[in-house]
């Protein structure tokens, strides 16, 4: 079965059903991130080598814009999970890789610090902040504590992993990636304020105070985060947010009902 022909599945019987829930009222979507696991859409962008679907930007673009046709929330937890797995594909190992691939696992990018830069995220104005983090790393042996508030990140408290940026541990400048497990203990969500991106979607605060993780969490060099972001996370990121809001522009302003939502899954 093509991924075109399982999106088209999925859409129609279990995201249009419950887009209502999510656009009226909040929820998130966790049957339709199943379902999308299910389906390997989850694993859409990682190798065949680890039984993904060994697509790439285009398809992924694709699939989030159907996907904002039907539940604008659902599409966003997609558009940020394509970035983050964008960074584990090219950095992870290969057991996230593996689960990602499955449909086990649905990661997300935490990179913002302020609200600013949360809204701006993806786009240019409020870039060079977001390539500028204050949270910090701290190694100890085969452990490091990272320390740190991140803004509007999409699944939060939902999502398996976050893709989670801090200072470097020994160098002044530039930035370093870690894949964060969201079961770390003192990883948490103080609150899901409204109006926090697309709503349903969960985006909200994650705080890390501190976060052990083992020093092979990270992803890349010490620092060399900086060329990581410019040259994968946000270019991905760019494009699937213009599919979200290309694809959400049905649904956008005239709301979305069962029937309507259904209509948009099947179009």
């Amino acid at each position: 079965m093509s991924y075109r022909t399982a999106l088209s599945e999925v859409l129609t019987s279990v995201v249009a059903p419950a887009a209502e829930l999510a656009a009226v009222r909040g929820r998130f979507p966790r049957a339709a991130v199943t379902a999308l696991g299910r389906a390997r859409l989850l694993g859409l962008t990682v190798s065949t080598s680890y039984g993904g679907g060994g697509q790439g930007l285009p398809e992924a673009a694709e699939v989030v814009a159907r996907t904002a046709r039907v539940c604008p929330a659902v599409a966003a937890v997609l558009g940020s999970h394509y970035a983050a797995v964008a960074v584990i594909e090219a950095y992870g190992g290969s057991w996230v890789r593996t689960e990602i691939a499955a449909g086990r696992h649905l990661s997300s990018l935490a990179l913002a610090e302020t609200e600013a830069q949360g809204a701006a995220q993806g786009e240019a104005q409020g870039e060079g902040d977001l390539l500028a983090p204050h949270s910090s790393a701290v190694r100890s042996g085969d452990v490091v504590a990272l320390r740190g508030r991140k803004h509007r990140v999409v699944a939060a408290g939902e999502a398996d992993s976050y893709v989670w940026s801090s200072r470097p541990l020994a160098t002044s400048d530039g930035l370093t990636l870690w894949g964060v497990p969201a079961h770390a203990p003192d990883l948490f969500v103080p609150a899901r304020p409204q109006g926090a991106g697309p709503y349903g979607s969960g985006t909200s605060t994650v705080c890390a105070d501190p976060v052990l993780v083992p020093a092979d969490a990270m992803l890349g060099a010490d620092g060399s985060g900086l060329d990581i972001v410019r040259g994968t996370a946000l270019p991905w990121l760019r494009e699937l947010r213009a599919a979200w809001s290309t694809g959400g522009e049905a649904s956008r302003g005239v709301g979305v009902t069962a029937p309507r939502a259904a209509s948009l899954a099947s179009s």
